[in-house]
Formats: C-alpha cells, sequence, structure tokens
C-alpha cells in the first residue's frame, strides 16, 4: 500500500508515476475523499470542544437565574443534540476512511526510477544474455513428445484424476523433478545463505491482502469451500512474506544481511486470464513446484537484495547450463506490487524462443506497510518498515521442461545435467 501522507503531499506526482504502468490515479477522488474525512474530524473537534464547554453551563444558567433541575435539563437537551451529530460525523469520517483504504488497496506500486516506459513484455528491457542455443542434428521435440516417448509423461490421467492442466509424472522424471528442488534448496541454503523454511499451503485473507493478491486478483485464486476465508497459495511469497505480519523486530533479529526465507511448495493457480495460452504440457498449470526466495531488509539495503537474491536464481540457470536472458520489465508488465522487477528467462529450442522461469522483484515498503511489518532502527528508536523482496529460485516445472528440451538426444534419450547426477543415484541420463 502507498503511504498516504505521501500521497497527501503530491497527489498529481503519484499519478504520474502511476501513469508509467498504465494506471490511472484519480487525483480528484482522492482530494475529495480525504477532504471529506478531514471535515468530519474538524467538525467532530469542534463538537467535543463544544460539549466539553456545555457541561460546564449549569453553574452559569443557575447564576442567571435558572432553576437548578431546568438548567440541567437544558444542558442536557444540548448534549444529546451533540452526542447525535458527533455520532453521524463518527461515522462519515469512518466511511470516508474507509473508501480511502479501499482506494489505496486497489492502487499499484509506484515504479522504480530505472523501470523502462512501455506497454507490454514486447516493451521490457533486456540486460543480459547468458549461455549458447544448442545445435541439433535432428528434428527437436517439445518437453510433452519427450516425455511421452519415454513413458514419464501423462496428461491424459491427470485430466482423468481432476481435469486439464495437470500433470502425472512417472519414474526417473518424477525423480528429476524431486531432484531439482532438493538440489535449489541446497543451493540456496547452503551457499546463498537462506534459512529454509516451512509454510502452511492454505491462508487466510489477511495474508493475501498483505502481499497484495487480495482485493484486486481474486479471481486468480482457488478458494476453499469453508465457513473459514482461506485460499491455496498461488506462490509461497504468500505465506513466507506474512512471517513478519503485525511484528516489530529489533536490529540484531535482522542481522547483517536482513532476514532471508528459502522455501518449496506447490502453489495453486486458476490462470484466469491465460485465455487458453499454453495449454499443452507443463508450461502454465494450475498445480506447480517453486522454491521460492525471499528476504525482508532495511531500506536502504533494499536495492542491493533485489540484486544479489536475481545472481542467486541465475545461478541455478548457470549451474545447470540452462542458456537464458535476463530483462528489466517495463512499467506495463510490472506485477500490481512490484516497484521492479527483473524476469530470467529460459531457452526453449521447441519453441525457438526464451520463456520466463523466474520473476525476481523489489516491492519497496509497499508490502510491508499493508502488513505492518516493521523493525525497530536503534539510530532512532523509532520502528520503520521492512522492504520486501522475493523471486522464484526457480519454477520446478519449467525448469524440467528446458532441461528436458535442451538435453535432447537423437534417440530420444535427455542427458541429466552433472549437478543433478549425485540426486539421481549418479543417473547421467533419462531413457526408456
Amino acid at each position: 500500500m502507498l503511504d498516504i501522507k505521501a500521497v497527501r503531499q503530491d497527489p498529481q506526482a503519484i499519478a504520474t508515476a502511476l501513469a508509467v504502468r498504465g494506471f490511472t490515479f484519480d487525483v480528484e477522488h482522492f482530494v475529495a475523499l480525504d477532504a471529506r474525512r478531514k471535515q468530519a474530524d474538524v467538525e467532530s473537534q469542534g463538537l467535543l470542544a463544544e460539549r466539553k464547554t456545555t457541561s460546564k453551563k449549569i453553574g452559569a444558567l443557575v447564576g442567571q437565574g435558572v432553576s437548578v433541575d431546568d438548567a440541567k435539563i437544558q444542558v442536557d437537551e444540548t448534549l444529546q443534540k451533540i452526542a447525535i451529530q458527533l455520532d453521524a460525523l463518527t461515522e462519515e469520517a469512518k466511511l470516508a476512511q474507509g473508501e480511502l483504504e479501499a482506494l489505496l488497496l486497489a492502487t499499484p506500486n509506484v515504479p522504480a526510477s530505472e523501470v523502462p516506459p512501455g506497454n507490454s513484455e514486447d516493451d521490457n528491457l533486456e540486460v543480459l544474455r547468458w549461455g549458447e542455443h544448442p545445435t541439433f542434428a535432428f528434428a527437436v521435440k517439445d518437453h510433452v513428445e519427450l516425455g511421452e516417448s519415454l513413458g514419464k509423461l501423462d496428461s491424459e490421467t491427470a485430466v482423468k484424476i481432476t481435469g486439464s492442466r495437470f500433470t502425472v509424472m512417472y519414474g526417473d522424471l518424477a525423480r528429476l523433478h524431486r531432484a531439482l528442488i532438493q538440489f535449489m534448496l541446497n543451493l540456496h541454503t547452503q551457499e546463498h545463505g537462506y534459512a529454509e523454511v516451512y509454510v502452511p499451503y492454505i491462508v487466510n485473507r489477511e495474508s493475501l491482502i498483505g502481499t497484495g493478491q487480495l482485493p484486486k486478483f481474486e479471481e486468480d485464486l482457488f478458494k476453499l469451500r469453508s465457513e473459514q476465508d482461506l485460499y491455496l497459495i498461488p506462490t509461497a511469497e504468500v505465506p513466507v512474506t506474512n512471517i513478519a505480519r503485525n511484528r516489530l523486530f529489533e536490529d540484531a533479529e535482522l542481522g547483517e544481511g536482513g532476514l532471508r526465507f528459502a522455501c518449496h511448495t506447490p502453489c495453486f493457480r486458476s490462470e484466469a486470464g491465460s485465455y487458453g495460452r499454453d495449454t499443452r504440457g507443463m508450461i502454465r498449470q494450475h498445480q506447480f513446484e517453486k522454491v521460492e526466495l525471499v528476504q525482508l531488509v532495511r531500506a536502504q539495503q533494499s536495492a542491493a537484495a533485489l540484486e544479489q537474491l536475481t545472481g542467486h536464481a541465475e545461478k541455478v540457470l548457470q549451474l545447470l547450463r540452462l542458456p537464458y536472458r535476463k530483462v528489466v520489465l517495463c512499467g506495463g508488465d510490472l506485477s500490481f506490487t512490484a516497484r521492479m522487477t527483473y524476469d530470467l528467462e529460459v531457452w526453449l529450442p521447441a519453441q525457438n524462443t526464451y520463456r520466463e522461469i523466474s520473476s525476481c522483484s523489489g516491492f519497496g515498503d509497499y508490502q510491508a506497510r499493508r502488513m505492518q511489518a516493521r523493525w525497530r532502527n536503534p539510530d532512532t528508536g523509532k520502528p520503520e518498515l521492512l522492504h520486501t523482496v522475493n523471486g522464484s529460485g526457480l519454477a520446478v516445472g519449467r525448469t524440467l521442461v528446458a532441461i528436458m528440451e535442451n538435453n535432447q538426444r537423437a534417440d530420444g534419450s535427455i542427458a541429466v545435467p552433472e549437478v543433478l547426477q549425485p540426486y539421481m543415484g549418479g543417473a547421467s541420463e533419462l531413457a526408456v
């Protein structure tokens, strides 16, 4: 959520900044709502002062010749009128404040100054390419053809069990999927300094509001049919970041570089806005696995944390020897909550293009303000909002797709990357 003080100070500047991402901030509506709230507060303060003065009038009225009983009646009548007016003003202030909060909850984050202008992914700025595209002396197959020819990937059975956009994996393909998870977790915890954390796969509404999925993106979520307001997680970002909700960390708890968490979870998305894209295979599914990286840092560490976390995700691709490119998302392609995002896009030979495999984003204090996630600055003794950073390190299913397609052989077998072989019992290939 944006800082309402900053919006009040210069709402037009906020509107101009948000226009970079194609969002129209209604300045007149905000100013009118804020004026309503302020006017109700001012009038309430005036009535409170009048009530205080009125309460003292009994003696003055008696001094003017009014009987004590009549004086009390007059004062009580005035106080009752003031009480009715106060109740109305309190309700008006409450309504205006509620509308202000709803407006801010529906307003996206202000992009960082480094974010390039643009309307769509076509306007994203490429900043790096790593690795050479593999060349093949045979007709390239996509991951679905490869998996089915090996007898290890089965979409038909998944449709029977659940429906479309689910997959069943067998044997050493399922093992390779599991190996990727273990490899990523080991890398991030043993070499990159993240603490592994296990979290619920079901979260409440407050958690989704905290990280910004609600109220705007409810249609993208799987809501449970329950008396409680519960949802399946769309990403581990939600439960892991909400560890800090309504908490005040002492400086020593953050350590030198802030808090770092690595977490493996399934993710569940309705893909309501995908309109039939990538229905084939494992590119865009309702259920998939991710290893998520989350950092909770001080404001002055925010920019460096995003660069560092992105580098940690890149390291996975480099060790797997998967060609990829790194892009800065333009304003029009930024997620609702992000200030700045790097997308890592892996090369998929069957599509002859790069596809997103990780989004690494810095959010500033946007999520922390929604969650009231704070730390105490020892220099001032005062609480300050944390800054949040997260990214996939990596999306497991898409990593598996990239390995299958980039490491395919003419006979239909698939070479297992060297770094994964210890997790595969030494196996160097997937074969029939």
